[in-house]
């Protein structure tokens, strides 16, 4: 007969850990646990539990009867006994899982353990690879093996790194991306049963010697081309496990875990490819100023005026004097048009301005403009001009037209004229629209039309709109009158589909008295402004400018969401990293 064994369960004080061992001076806690230390199919075993030696005793019973351990109820047992056998069978499946994968890491080990014996050795019969960039199609640089005729293509050097990875029993494909283009690899034999072969992870640096060849009837490759690898050497590995790149970084992440690894999101296809239109659109900008004969200048970033207000500036210590981060070039530009004709820069500018809008940065890239001896019909038609101009120049290189269309598929060059609505009547407009102000309330001449406003305006009207003459008081000093109504100003937002505003600009006051007057009406110091002053002192003209936002242009054009995917790395209220 078998010795009986009493297990002590106390639901009070009991633990289910290791510090309870089942005894009545250190019991478990519940029956469940007991159950799964001690079988109950084991012959001689004996549940005893009690609810409570430290709560306060029942109704009708005494101090003895709370302290006293029972047997389970029969339906207590019933329903812990199903449980205990769900857990088995748990945890039989987990022991299972466990051991047939512990049997695959030793199977792919000893696999691992026997390709490092493998040593592959460029073939010295073979021509020299001629090395390439990926986006080298030329012909006469690159022939490809044809199919039908066999005649040999090139055997060429390519390096970059691992984009996209698929491994077959004998063959691995891999893109390889060098941040100019994309070429298939193909390796096969010997040269996939290496231990680097059998270890590749993605955006692994890697170098590859092979001939390129036409890609096979009703198969598809960037360029419809592909390099048959005879040799390759790995060059960095990259972090594979849990800490590949696809990890770290992919679409179903939080925007704020993408902005910390923002130098991993920017290797992902389209985050590269915005990088690129950028890089083409400043390019694009600096060519037509130049087609139009202005001038590049660089003015500081450092300052001790303000233009747009001092709610936004960015303050620091200069030597000891205060100083602020530029809110615009503007009022150095409008210095250097008396000597230097019309100008322009692309320079940062920075508004310390607490919004967390998709299309606010704190730091962005401002593409600014003045111009001398014009009206302000002249500036609205430059300003068409510069857009238009700029996005021809941009589909007309096919590299960048292919990359717009993959960001962008429906962009198309708007048709000109661009519409011209004054501020009255876009009161009007989102009057008979039914789209309140801020304050919930139908809008009225003189209010500063919020952003969510202008941009339903805008996506109803569906086309760049050109939007004039704001009232004055909502607009900076230094903006000029309309003379036939001084309640206006001679302004204008450039109001794109989907983002808002991507331009403001307006003709200057040009008369000394009048911007004097525009000081004092604002409280404003003129003695910092002097040389801003001068202007209109010794020799003044009438002028005017603007500022565009890279990144809001961007935005448009590659049909990004926020503009802080049009950056690098974006900067905005929080975030000054990485």
């Amino acid at each position: 007969m078998a010795t009986e064994k009493k297990i002590y369960i106390d639901e009070d004080v009991g633990h289910d850990d290791a510090s309870a061992s089942g005894t009545e001076a250190a019991p478990f806690k519940t029956l469940l646990h007991a159950m799964l230390q001690y079988d109950p199919t084991t012959e001689g075993i004996q549940y005893l539990t009690r609810k409570s030696v430290t709560g306060p005793v029942e109704e009708g019973k005494d101090e003895a009867s709370r302290l006293e351990w029972k047997a389970p109820s029969a339906s207590g047992m019933k329903k812990t006994l199903k449980l205990f056998e769900g857990a088995k069978r748990k945890a039989a499946k987990a022991h299972e899982l466990a051991f047939r994968e512990k049997e695959e890491a030793d199977k792919r080990q000893a696999v691992l353990e026997e390709a490092k014996k493998v040593v592959i050795k460029e073939d010295s019969s073979l021509p020299k690879p001629v090395r390439i960039r990926l986006d080298v199609t030329d012909p006469a640089i690159v022939k490809l093996r044809a199919p039908e005729s066999g005649e040999p293509g090139t055997r060429v050097r390519v390096l970059g790194r691992i984009h996209r990875l698929r491994s077959q029993k004998d063959v691995i494909f891999i893109t390889l991306s060098d941040g100019y283009g994309l070429l298939q690899c193909v390796l096969t034999g010997d040269l996939v049963k290496t231990y680097d072969a059998l270890t590749l992870t993605l955006e692994t640096s890697i170098a590859i010697h092979g001939e390129m060849c036409a890609v096979p009837p009703k198969q598809h490759a960037p360029n419809d081309r592909e390099l048959h690898a005879d040799f390759y050497t790995v060059i960095g590995k990259a972090a594979g496990d849990k800490e590949t790149i696809t990890h770290r970084v992919s679409a179903n992440h939080d925007p704020q875990t993408l902005y910390d690894n923002r130098h991993l999101v920017l290797r992902g296809e389209n985050s590269s490819a915005v990088m690129k239109v950028r890089g083409a659109t400043l390019r694009a900008f600096r060519r037509t100023f130049e087609e139009t004969k202005m001038l590049e200048v660089t003015p500081p970033s450092m300052v001790q005026t303000q233009v747009e207000g001092g709610s936004t500036l960015f303050s620091f210590d200069y030597y000891g004097e205060p100083a602020y981060l530029t809110q615009s070039s503007q009022l150095y530009l409008e210095t250097c048009i008396a000597s230097l004709g019309d100008v322009f820069c692309i320079c940062p500018s920075f508004r310390a301005e607490k919004s967390l809008t998709r299309r606010h940065l704190s730091e962005y890239t401002h593409i600014e403009a003045e111009l001398d001896f014009i009206t302000f019909t002249d500036l609205l038609d430059h300003l068409e001009e510069v857009i238009s101009r700029v996005l021809e120049l941009l589909l007309a290189d096919p590299v960048t037209a292919q990359l717009i269309k993959q960001l962008n598929p429906t962009f198309q060059i708007p048709q000109r004229p661009f519409k011209r609505m004054r501020y009255s009547d876009a009161i009007d407009w989102l009057r008979e629209h039914d789209i309140p102000n801020e304050d919930g309330q139908p809008h009225q001449f003189g209010d500063d039309i919020a952003e969510a406003a202008e941009r339903k305006m805008t996506d109803i009207i569906n086309q760049p709109i050109f939007l004039t003459h704001f009232p004055a008081e909502i607009k900076a000093f230094y903006m000029k009158k309309d003379p036939e109504d001084p309640r206006v100003t001679e302004s204008v937002d450039v109001l794109m589909p989907g983002v808002g505003e991507i331009v403001g600009g307006s003709c200057r006051i040009d008369d000394y008295d009048e911007l004097l007057a525009a000081y004092k009406r604002e409280g404003m110091d003129p003695s910092p402004y002097y040389w801003y002053t001068d202007q209109r002192k010794y020799g003044t003209s009438p002028h005017g400018g603007y500022g565009l936002g890279l990144e809001r242009f961007l935005a448009w054009v590659c049909g990004r969401y926020t503009v802080r995917e049009c950056c690098l790395y974006p900067r905005f209220t929080g975030r000054c990293t990485p």
